[in-house]
């Protein structure tokens, strides 16, 4: 392993205005280029104010949604997107731009829910904060480099003390403080994924996700380019990661993403390159994993990466995402956990899906669409785990990441 604990220093604060407020304040202005034609077609002009619910109507429920985009892909966005969901009818609204946020292809929240994290995914790789604020506005915290490049993921330790990213294009995991305002300190520690060899096909590391385990016990990274999931203690008092084991799968999977049953006891892998998942018992005690045979995604012989697996708050379905195929795996998690059954797939309702996210309430599921530029969602039966489609899909510029809190 190689360790780089230089010094950094943080790019300037700003101030970005969405172009309408947070979800308890939002008017249906759409996104410029993004939301579906029955979006446009209800926008109010900012100083005219809908008009108010008949009070025989159904309570309408919002939330907020944050999308991520490659701001340098043609035809991409200028920032991060801000919009709202409905969550009994899954409609998505478009809200604003947090502008000026660069490749923000990744998001995650603070468990606060006050500031938001995005990986800016360039060569020279960093991570900024966005504090969500009252009042319409959004205060760019700043950014700070990771020291490696092209990040494409990042997670809150559940302390909220700690961003954790990790860089694709360097092999490189970074640890990086919070403060009580949710700023980024300066990174306190970047690990390089120096071994094993690269797998077949592969120039070097590429450090896909990491993430911390249900217990908080141990974080865990996976990286696409050495076929291989680490295990680490963080030191929460000085922020620096320490491997305490590796899992290793079969050369030229390819690993890209991890998900955790609720129990905390067995986590499901997504592999990239050879098409399979893969169930992994988890051993708290020790942050070993332990991965099972590979298993079929359901997308037959032609050409499919699997993006991403979520699994239900309350532990019974698994979905997968497939690039290629365009399409969403359903598997019923069995045996407490321990075994994924295959039991169907259904259209993204896009292209490539590049992303899914479960609601919190866990009654909608969100799709982004990275060349067809658009969010789909999917409601969630709670019995059966199926999924259906909620409506038209909602325009977003290059969307490749969807967070809905």
């Amino acid at each position: 392993m190689g360790r780089d604990m230089s010094t950094d220093t943080v790019t300037g604060p700003g101030r970005r205005r969405f172009l309408t407020g947070l979800p308890a304040l939002a008017a249906a202005a759409a996104l410029p280029g993004c939301g579906t034609a029955q979006d446009s077609a209800t926008t109010r002009p900012r100083s005219q104010p809908a008009p108010a619910p008949a009070s025989s109507a159904p309570r309408q429920r919002t939330r907020p949604l944050f999308l991520g985009t490659y701001t340098s892909a043609e035809g991409g966005g200028s920032g991060i997107g801000l919009a709202t969901y409905d969550e009994r009818t899954g409609r998505i609204t478009g809200t604003g731009v947090v502008e000026g946020v660069a490749d923000p292809s990744y998001l995650a929240a603070h468990p606060s829910g006050h500031t938001l994290y995005a990986v800016n995914e360039r060569e020279n790789g960093s991570v900024t904060a966005v504090r969500i604020a009252e009042g319409g506005t959004a205060d760019v915290l700043g950014s700070r480099p990771t020291g490696g490049a092209a990040p494409c993921h990042l997670s809150v330790h559940p302390s909220g003390r700690w961003l954790l990213s990790a860089d694709y294009g360097s092999g490189t995991v970074a640890v990086h403080p919070l403060e009580a305002s949710g700023a980024l300190g300066g990174r306190t520690d970047k690990v390089s994924h120096d071994s094993p060899p690269p797998g077949p096909g592969q120039d070097g590391p590429h450090a896909h996700q990491i993430v911390t385990s249900p217990d908080g016990g141990h974080v865990l990274a996976v990286d696409l380019g050495t076929d291989t999931v680490y295990t680490y203690r963080l030191d929460t008092g000085a922020g620096t990661l320490h491997e305490v084991s590796r899992a290793t799968v079969r050369p030229g999977a390819g690993p890209r993403h991890l998900s955790f049953h609720p129990s905390g006891r067995y986590a499901y892998l997504a592999n990239e390159l050879d098409n399979t998942v893969q169930v992994c018992a988890y051993d708290p005690a020790t942050g070993r994993l332990r991965p099972a045979a590979p298993q079929p995604t359901g997308t037959g012989p032609g050409i499919n990466h699997p993006a991403q697996l979520v699994v239900t708050g309350d532990g019974r379905y698994a979905y997968l995402a497939n690039r290629g195929h365009d399409s969403l795996t359903r598997y019923a998690v069995e045996a407490g956990g321990s075994r994924l059954r295959l039991l169907d797939t259904v259209p993204a309702g896009g292209e490539f899906p590049r992303h899914i996210a479960l609601s919190p309430p866990g009654g909608l599921l969100f799709a982004a669409n990275q060349r067809s530029g658009t969010v789909t969602v999917f409601h969630v039966d709670r019995r059966t785990g199926g999924l259906r489609p909620a409506g038209p899909a909602f325009r977003s510029p290059v969307a490749v990441c969807a967070l809905p809190l």
